[in-house]
């Protein structure tokens, strides 16, 4: 009860909720054509572009079990990108990106390590589509404070193989007023 007053009132004020934040993650396979969307809606900037700014990827070490989550061939690496995407100077998402190098075009390899065009805009002509895994509300271990929400996901081509690994954690600032 409290919770559905909480979120009437939050409707009432213009105030976006965390639901309608997720429902437009829901939508897409790509986090970046939903915070597109979420940016352009709520008017965080004119024009609603994001951006991928690189992170230092100090102590960033991946996940234990990463070239298996990766299904890695024999002599196949993985990349990660480290990246704070955002909507003109507003940061909507900080997130770490393990992904395989040799299933990209050299074209994307080289935009993604001289761009900061987002991972989800560079590799869309593979057509891959979102595996989600889980999502914890709120903040969870390695992602920033005032993190609202943290995504885990696999990215996969057409042909089942995996394509990235991500963990995104959103922040506060989605949940901003209409600017």
């Amino acid at each position: 009860m409290l919770l559905s007053l909480a979120a009437t009132a939050s409707a009432m004020s213009g105030q976006p909720t965390l639901d309608e934040f997720e429902a437009v993650l829901r939508r897409h396979d790509s986090a970046t054509l939903a915070l597109e969307e979420w940016c352009s809606s709520r008017g965080i900037a004119d024009p609603a572009r994001i951006t991928a700014q690189s992170v230092s990827a100090a102590g960033n070490d991946p996940p234990r079990s990463m070239r298996s989550k990766l299904d890695l061939d024999p002599g196949e690496t993985f990349a990660m990108r480290n990246v704070e995407l955002r909507c003109g100077q507003t940061v909507l998402s900080v997130a770490w990106n393990w992904y395989v190098p040799s299933r990209l075009t050299p074209e994307m390899n080289e935009t993604l390590r001289r761009s900061d065009t987002p991972f989800g805009k560079v590799v869309a002509p593979l057509r891959f589509r979102r595996r989600p895994l889980e999502i914890v509300p709120g903040r969870a271990e390695n992602c920033p404070k005032g993190t609202i929400s943290t995504h885990l996901a696999m990215l996969v081509l057409p042909d089942g193989r995996p394509l990235a690994y991500l963990i995104e954690c959103y922040t506060t600032a989605n949940l901003a007023g209409r600017r």
